[in-house]
């Protein structure tokens, strides 16, 4: 099936947007990217408002040619390697959140910016609104220190909100991604 490219602005390097509501609901529809602007999670796929994409995502999309993506009032085009570099700037360990969203992505899993959860990423199997992230991932690079408090605080978020947690730990040499699932249970 042939897609086409939808246009996003860049916006004050933080976020893009789609400013036409019918390619922001195609894109949202095409694999849940995005959010639209104002509503959480779209009972319908079809919305007349923008679609606000993270910059995450954004480098994904574009990568995979999905979007192009302009900036500035000449409506500059700008290039995946510039994008990226934005990104890197936005989002502290950008290399290593991004293996972990390309990788999910590519697994066919829905992946969302998990700020609401202390995390890194909710992870759905099917997509907001239709079920519920099952999964919250955290990001670390391999070798790096996980403290016994981190667990338990990792724990406590993931049981009260009745998700699992994920540690998926990046080692940067081979490109190996390790996921890590921690499940709490009560004897």
């Amino acid at each position: 099936m042939e897609r086409n490219v939808v246009t996003a602005e860049a916006i004050e390097d933080k976020r893009l947007i789609v400013w036409s509501p019918r390619e922001g609901a195609d894109l949202y529809s095409s694999g849940f990217f995005g959010k639209p602007l104002g509503i959480s999670k779209p009972k319908e796929p079809a919305f007349d408002v923008p679609l606000v994409l993270d910059l995450i995502e954004g480098v994904y999309l574009l990568e995979k040619e999905r979007i192009r993506v302009v900036a500035g009032s000449e409506r500059r085009e700008v290039s995946p390697g510039e994008l990226r570099g934005i990104a890197e700037k936005v989002h502290d360990r950008f290399d290593i959140k991004y293996k972990v969203y390309w990788d999910l992505r590519e697994k066919d899993y829905v992946v969302t910016p998990g700020i609401k959860y202390g995390c890194d990423f909710a992870v759905y199997e099917q997509g907001p609104g239709v079920d519920h992230a099952p999964y919250i991932v955290q990001v670390k690079r391999s070798g790096e220190e996980l403290s016994a408090a981190e667990v338990v605080r990792a724990g406590r978020l993931a049981t009260t909100v009745r998700k699992v947690f994920i540690m998926a730990v990046v080692d940067e040499e081979s490109g190996r991604i390790t996921y890590l699932g921690f499940e709490w249970w009560k004897p």
